[in-house]
């Protein structure tokens, strides 16, 4: 793995398209990962597979991108199981989905021509064809591509309208973010602090991370729960409480930062990475009852809700990342035969930042 550390200073790696590339694909081979098998808990490398198939031609109104970046992300686990959500189960044996940016190879659109650089939601493979519609053609004068499927991206979205609209952070607040070295705790730090925050706690696994929180991510606290008692630590950290919670472990982290809470607080539960690979039921907090008591505002988020203010975010993050006043990291896994593994990584904790694929084409 590679760390890239400010994804403003990182060289573009996005490969300019040939000048002869037309709409004909005749003799693309797409490496695509599919699943193999639903898991019980923790997925293994037996749970995915690497399939080569020929690439089609794009129909009336579809482009071919060849992708160059793609994500995973912790929501994906979820997809692996056959049971109802807000979004539907990945098919066995069918390529699987998510953020990935590209160049545009082959294109029947004249709203996305050949040469653009998209995003979409065919990752988890080399080559996507795709309805021209579902790619959003981005700006890699503004940022870097791979910028998009983080900080520029839902990754960022998350922090901002968790911080914004579900918890909004008010001048003053006592912030506190869990996994706060990963990919929206990174960045969510740093914005509560743009948001008027007075301190800002965050909580990571493992004293690197911890130590990282602050010295590059605008944290004032850092703690390290694999080091002992949660609440005895956020209580050092914040011993006349907390404001705010962004909540994406769930479990222990939620019980902890309710406890801490003050009178009116408020918790955005964006993520509960910490159960999605339970066997038995989810591990839940035993102290709601404070929640009454303090009165206290949980508010789930889907960042899908939330995509009207993807050009007010961008708009603003576009400027702090030039300005070098938004830090960001990526974790970089090389190949898309290697995209399972950074998946598992990641469900472990193994990036700090955003976890990205780089891939070949």
């Amino acid at each position: 793995m590679t760390n890239l550390t400010n994804s403003t200073d990182s060289t573009d790696l996005t490969t300019t398209v040939n000048a002869a590339t037309t709409a004909n694909t005749a003799g693309f081979v797409s490496g695509e990962i599919r699943l193999a098998s639903r898991p019980v808990g923790e997925p293994t490398a037996d749970t995915f597979e690497l399939v080569r198939t020929d690439v089609p031609e794009p129909a009336e109104g579809e482009v071919v991108v060849r992708n160059t970046w793609m994500s995973v992300d912790p929501y994906m686990r979820g997809r692996m199981d056959d049971v109802p959500s807000y979004i539907p189960p990945f098919p066995l044996g069918a390529a699987l989905e998510g953020s990935a940016v590209g160049v545009v190879v082959a294109s029947r659109s004249d709203a996305v021509p050949v040469g653009a650089t998209v995003s979409h939601f065919l990752g988890w493979r080399e080559y996507a064809v795709l309805d021209a519609a579902a790619a959003t053609v981005i700006d890699t004068d503004l940022a870097p591509a791979q910028a998009y499927l983080g900080a520029l991206g839902t990754t960022g979205l998350t922090a901002y309208a968790a911080l914004t609209e579900v918890a909004p952070v008010r001048q003053g607040d006592v912030v506190f973010v869990s996994a706060a070295a990963g990919a929206v705790g990174s960045v969510a730090g740093q914005l509560a602090r743009k948001l008027g925050a007075s301190k800002v706690i965050g909580s990571a696994g493992g004293p690197e991370k911890a130590k990282r929180l602050v010295t590059d991510f605008g944290y004032d606290a850092a703690i390290d729960y694999r080091a002992g008692s949660l609440e005895e630590q956020l209580d050092r950290a914040a011993p006349e409480g907390i404001d705010v919670y962004l909540d994406s472990v769930g479990g222990g982290h939620l019980r902890a930062a309710i406890g801490a809470m003050r009178t009116g607080g408020r918790i955005a539960l964006v993520g509960a990475i910490g159960d999605y690979n339970a066997t038995g039921a989810a591990v839940s907090p035993d102290n709601l009852f404070q929640a009454a008591a303090k009165e206290l505002n949980l508010r789930g988020m889907l960042v899908s809700s939330y995509f009207h203010l993807f050009p007010e975010w961008i708009g603003r993050a576009a400027g702090w990342l030039a300005d070098g006043t938004l830090r960001t990291e990526h974790t970089v896994v090389e190949g898309i035969d290697r995209a399972p593994a950074a998946f598992l990584g990641m469900m472990r904790g193994a990036n700090t930042g955003k976890m990205l694929v780089r891939l070949d084409g």
